[in-house]
């Protein structure tokens, strides 16, 4: 047993502890004959249930994931989504191929076309291990999905696959930074020069730390890090916690206008929202500025944590979960008439097809996710993403650790993952009685409320009208 675990390269676990590893898939299958027996149940672990990983585990090992014997969803628990299932859905033969989505058309040099509604979340390469970008890349590239960055830069891992990616520009300006720190229009501009790179995100706060900037230990700043960030090695990486040039709502309109008129590409923010008076600030700017001003996308992460190290208050207390701040931000673009112009790219614990679907009713043109595609690489939710001891090689730089994580093995699961996960939300929306899942719309679920009775989610979030001076 001990020669077979060290020779495969399927299961990191098995890999890293030959012969004990083998006990963690034991008790795994065990639970669900035992489970009756215990009060920690599939629904009841945290940050992600046993339920919830263990169906992207089975879509990214391609294995059947339908069950038997009934829900074990409780269909009475506030705030569960009910899709409404139409009298007459399409038939087979009458569905047609997955529209393209639209990112700068008609404002970018190069806009950019994709057909995929689910795509690699921002994920530093330094908290990402190499094998696990370089997983990432070859995956994406085979679902056609895209690979955003992180704030960390661009480093070749990134490229290897031959996907597309998204470059994340953070606070701290890591890859486009000149010798002051401030961001570099030339490097902006060899950035772009790669074809791969499709678009820039400019990222304002994340789920994981609404408020305060990137933290990279020391430890884990080896010298390729280093020299991809622009950094001494060794040394603690920590990002400001805002772009020190954006002071207004003008600052950073002018900064996406900078960074589209520099790159040519489509430009938009991420961030997590809590006060939110600057959205219509922004919007109302917008209007007196002109649309070429505008973000070409915002991506709206959850303030219920991410991938990333954090103080446990900002984790967990900080920040609008993604059901309330989406469907704000798609209500505020609609108000303003901004909504044709401006893309929606909703992020945070969205990893069941359910969780993208219920996105895309609330206004999400596309859904990003990081921790779903960290378990499609073998993630076991150690939660040691900051301590380099990652048993499954997915977040350390410990080369013996990362020796379990096969870039190949683990490239067929992201894609398997991106593409099962897509074609169940279709399903969905086919269920739904539409020919794709864009056109779903809040229409087409409910919502439990606090008295377990379903309610329209329309009527939780009602849909807003443009305003007649925006129209």
């Amino acid at each position: 047993m001990y020669i077979v675990d060290i020779t495969q390269k399927s299961h990191a676990i098995r890999r890293n502890y030959p012969v004990l590893g083998r006990f963690r898939y034991l008790f795994e299958h065990l639970g669900s004959f035992f489970r009756q027996y215990f009060f920690a149940l599939d629904r009841e672990e945290l940050p992600f249930n046993r339920a919830q990983r263990s169906w992207v585990y089975r879509a990214a090992k391609n294995i059947d994931s339908t069950v038997a014997f009934g829900s074990t969803q409780p269909l009475s628990e506030p705030g569960q989504v009910i899709f409404l299932n139409a009298l007459l859905p399409p038939l087979e033969q009458e569905i047609e191929e997955r529209d393209h989505i639209v990112f700068g058309e008609g404002f970018a040099r190069t806009p950019y076309r994709t057909c995929s509604f689910f795509n690699i979340s921002a994920m530093s390469f330094g908290a990402l291990s190499a094998p696990a970008v370089q997983a990432l890349s070859r995956g994406a590239r085979q679902a056609g999905v895209w690979l955003n960055t992180g704030e960390g830069g661009l480093a070749p891992y990134h490229l290897q696959g031959g996907c597309d990616v998204v470059f994340q520009i953070g606070t701290a300006k890591y890859g486009v930074r000149d010798e002051h720190g401030a961001m570099s229009d030339a490097k902006l501009g060899e950035i772009a020069a790669i074809e791969q790179v499709r678009m820039f995100e400019i990222k304002l706060s994340q789920g994981a730390k609404p408020g305060k900037g990137g933290i990279l230990p020391g430890l884990k700043v080896t010298d390729i890090i280093a020299s991809t960030r622009g950094i001494p090695a060794g040394q603690d990486s920590i990002s400001p916690n805002r772009h020190p040039e954006i002071d207004s709502v003008d600052d950073l309109l002018d900064m996406i206008h900078r960074v589209r008129e520099v790159t040519g590409k489509p430009t938009g923010i991420k961030a997590v929202i809590g006060q939110s008076d600057w959205l219509d600030d922004m919007c109302q700017r917008i209007h007196q500025r002109g649309l070429d001003y505008a973000p070409d996308f915002i991506t709206v992460d959850s303030g219920d944590g991410g991938s990333g190290a954090a103080p446990q208050s900002l984790i967990d207390n900080m920040g609008l979960p993604i059901r309330r701040s989406l469907p704000m931000v798609a209500d505020k673009l609609n108000y303003y008439g901004l909504r044709d112009r401006v893309r929606i790219i909703a992020s945070g614990k969205l990893i069941n097809p359910t969780d993208v679907a219920t996105a895309l009713c609330l206004g999400a043109d596309t859904v990003n996710s990081a921790r779903g595609f960290m378990f499609s690489l073998g993630c076991i939710q150690a939660m040691q993403c900051n301590r380099n001891t990652c048993p499954t090689g997915v977040t350390t730089h410990n080369e013996e650790l990362q020796k379990g994580l096969d870039p190949t093995d683990k490239a067929q699961r992201v894609a398997s993952y991106a593409r099962n996960l897509m074609h169940e939300v279709e399903v969905i929306a086919h269920s739904c009685g539409v020919m794709h899942p864009h056109l779903l719309n809040r229409s087409h679920a409910y919502i439990v409320s606090d008295s377990g009775y379903p309610e329209p989610m329309t009527a939780r979030f009602p849909v807003i009208e443009t305003a007649p001076e925006f129209q």
